[in-house]
């Protein structure tokens, strides 16, 4: 016995057809159960992040990017929370208060002025949400600044004055 799915008219599936509602039944219901299931799952990633109120800062600690601050550019200050349960959170100026001896602050990038003569500047970080906890950091300000020329085209196409040095194959005369 074969299933009829057409009417006499051509259409798929009709709507007084058993089988098409029973089809739309199971459709309605998978989709529920997958709409339910991603509920869940989203609930469950907010309960575990450490933002949610489950972990707290309990420490937090420089990670700088650089040993030296440099002029006139935006040298960005990186703040990491320890939450309780061991995990790192990295922290933003939404969750640090940023404080320096000189500069100014754009979101976590402290900018020094180009005049700027000392040669360190002191920084402080305070957690907004538990003011005990902070901590304090010198940064020393870049001296040197050295930077490396790229050879000309007629440098690289001349080679080097030095003499080119000999491998250990041919020293040994291979």
């Amino acid at each position: 016995m074969a299933l009829q799915l057409f009417a006499g008219n051509g259409d798929l599936y009709p709507r007084n057809n058993p089988l098409y509602l029973k089809l739309n039944h199971y459709i309605f219901f998978a989709l529920f159960l997958i709409a339910g299931l991603a509920t869940k799952a989203q609930s469950q990633a907010k309960a575990d992040h450490p933002r949610s109120g489950q972990a707290q800062v309990d420490s937090i600690y420089f990670h700088l990017y650089t040993d030296s601050l440099k002029k006139g550019v935006h040298n960005y200050i990186n703040v990491d929370g320890k939450l309780t349960d061991g995990r790192w959170l990295p922290l933003t100026f939404k969750d640090i208060t940023f404080s320096a001896s000189a500069g100014k602050w754009d979101g976590n990038s402290l900018i020094i002025d180009s005049s700027f003569k000392d040669e360190k500047v002191q920084v402080k970080a305070v957690l907004k949400s538990n003011p005990q906890i902070w901590k304090e950091v010198t940064i020393f300000m870049k001296t040197w600044d050295n930077p490396e020329l790229l050879k000309t085209k007629e440098e690289v196409m001349q080679g080097s004055s030095s003499p080119a040095r000999k491998n250990k194959r041919n020293r040994r005369g291979f």
